[in-house]
């Protein structure tokens, strides 16, 4: 499941619930964990941050999403 940035969340996780590479992830027991996807190409990242994640080098804001040319509403 991909992190949906909210006030209270962005608290509680920091920059992991804005960043393109952070991914929220809910065991099979509830838990809820926050993984890195930069930590597969770079070990200077760990899989599961502590956060609250205040900094980071890595942060990238998510990628827009788009739509094919012409498919837009009117």
């Amino acid at each position: 499941m991909k992190g949906v940035s909210r006030p209270n969340e962005r608290q509680r996780v920091g920059l992991c619930a804005g960043c393109a590479h952070g991914h929220r992830v809910v065991s099979a027991k509830g838990s809820e964990f926050w993984l890195c996807a930069k930590s597969d190409t770079d070990p200077r990242f760990a899989k599961y941050p502590r956060l609250p994640v205040l900094e980071c080098g890595g942060y990238e804001p998510p990628h827009p999403v788009t739509r094919p040319h012409g498919s837009g509403a009117r």
